[in-house]
């Protein structure tokens, strides 16, 4: 019990933090990716084009950001480089998607924003292919 309360913390807890943290953004994101690749043909005609690249470009890109990069975070591989296309994903879903209604529609998106940005900031943790690959 006094553990629980203690504000000391070890090098363990960070890298199990981190590695709890990964598994649940990416494992949270590859569905939404996977169904957007899945029903890719039927969506490219119509879907929101922020960037002005045409709907199928945007597509692709948030399928990229979406399945492929969540895929890597869950992975731990390329973890910082596979956050900037999702914290752009996540940005374009909540500021333009959703208009900056976070506290609304857009919740969800910056709940996933903001955990991309503090992986971003943190890094993968010493459970992670960066890790196995970096020694």
């Amino acid at each position: 019990m006094k553990k629980l309360f203690s504000t000391k913390y070890s090098d363990r807890s960070i890298t199990l933090s981190l590695l709890i943290l990964r598994l649940t953004l990416g494992g949270l994101m590859v569905p939404h990716g996977y169904q957007k690749l899945m029903k890719f043909a039927a969506m490219s005609k119509g879907f929101p084009d922020p960037f002005h690249v045409g709907s199928t470009a945007s597509l692709s890109m948030t399928i990229f950001a979406e399945f492929f990069c969540a895929v890597f975070i869950v992975l731990g591989l390329m973890t910082r480089l596979a956050c900037i296309p999702l914290i752009i994903a996540m940005s374009v879903a909540v500021f333009s998607a959703h208009k900056g209604d976070i506290f609304g529609q857009g919740e969800h998106a910056a709940l996933f924003l903001f955990g991309f940005v503090a992986l971003l900031f943190s890094g993968p943790g010493k459970f992670s292919m960066d890790r196995v690959i970096g020694k």
